[in-house]
């Protein structure tokens, strides 16, 4: 799951392509990249800059190191197939589309984020509540969306369990991330006590996955939107039986009519000429809090000047650490040694091994 989450994070085309051979093959070699570090040594190494940094390796090592590694042989199996009937094209078909797409995450800041293990991403742990904020950068979207949809799949399956604290999950600008089964953690989180917002500018964003999304969702808090997305929050919303009256006047007479009709509650074109501030919406219940009124269209009412006040006495975060560019570098080539060694190391041992057996 790591793997095709990184991998489709960074290649956003991939994405319909799921299930092809030349989308399937990276994926599974960047998994059997990945859970081979997990077992070596306790997973000593199992960071994504060591991943891609082993996966630069050459063929002639790499192959049969990884092929030590039983759990992943049937991974492996396609790709040393290929390499021992020279089917050179097909092979680098396969190995290259991962190392282009993850050659992109080769920096010595990401590198520096990405091998720490400073603390765990189990948010709700009732021993260890912490809160966990993680920003893009609008210059480098693509690139850090992909590293923050790694962190989201992973903290996603920590935090979804029972027994634990009462969570949130704040998701802003969604559609900047890659993750997959969304629609599975709206459904089963809200069990385990997990609450979860999505935020975006459009439905469209989303593409297939927001019909689902939005069906599966209790509260819908909307701004101004237009177009395809006005038109279902107007059907989502339902029709209401609403009074009309009409007014006939000609020469001789005057007459009134009135009548009632089913009609939206809210309207398309109400959603699509919203001002500042205004929002429509509908807000979900449960047996033993029922809520009569649950859609609403109403203005957010703000104090400018008590929130210019409060904002004057915010502290700023206190600072952690201090990193020097010396020490990015440093990791940056430490990791670099790292998976060297282990590819010369584990590569002797086949040596000694083979030798062993070429005595008896």
């Amino acid at each position: 799951e790591s793997a095709r989450t990184i991998l489709l994070g960074l290649n956003r085309e991939w994405i319909k392509k799921q299930g092809d051979f030349f989308v399937e093959s990276p994926i599974n070699f960047v998994t059997a990249v990945i859970w081979y570090l997990r077992k070596y040594d306790n997973g000593r190494y199992c960071t994504l800059p060591h991943v891609i940094e082993m996966i630069q390796a050459d063929y002639d090592e790499l192959f049969p190191v990884l092929n030590t590694e039983p759990e992943i042989q049937v991974l492996m199996n396609p790709f040393i197939t290929a390499y021992q009937n020279d089917a050179m094209e097909q092979l680098e078909g396969q190995v290259a589309s991962a190392k282009i797409v993850l050659s992109r995450l080769a920096s010595p800041q990401l590198y520096w984020v990405l091998s720490g293990k400073d603390f765990k991403l189990d948010i709700n742990n009732p021993e260890e509540p912490k809160i966990v904020c993680m920003g893009n950068n609008p210059e480098k979207q693509q690139i850090y969306g992909a590293v923050l949809s790694l962190y989201i799949s992973r903290l996603v399956r920590i935090v979804n369990k029972k027994g634990q604290l009462p969570s949130s999950l704040v998701f802003d600008e969604f559609p900047t991330i890659f993750f997959n089964h969304m629609d599975s953690l709206i459904a089963t989180a809200r069990s385990n006590r997990v609450a979860t917002t999505l935020a975006m500018q459009d439905f469209s964003q989303l593409r297939k996955e927001a019909d689902v999304i939005v069906n599966i969702t209790g509260n819908i808090l909307s701004g101004q939107v237009m177009g395809d997305t006005a038109k279902f929050l107007s059907e989502r919303f339902g029709k209401i039986m609403q009074d009309r009256e009409s007014l006939s006047i000609n020469r001789t007479d005057t007459s009134i009519s009135k009548s009632s009709q089913l009609d939206f509650a809210i309207p398309a074109s109400k959603i699509s000429s919203l001002s500042s501030g205004e929002f429509v919406g509908m807000v979900a219940d449960d047996p033993h809090e029922k809520i009569k009124l649950k859609m609403f269209h109403c203005e957010i009412q703000n104090d400018t000047k008590k929130l210019n006040e409060e904002a004057k006495g915010f502290k700023p975060i206190p600072k952690v650490s201090d990193v020097t560019p010396q020490q990015v570098t440093d990791n940056y080539f430490q990791v670099k040694l790292d998976i060297r060694a282990l590819i010369e190391q584990e590569v002797y041992r086949l040596k000694m091994a083979r030798e062993e057996i070429d005595e008896l």
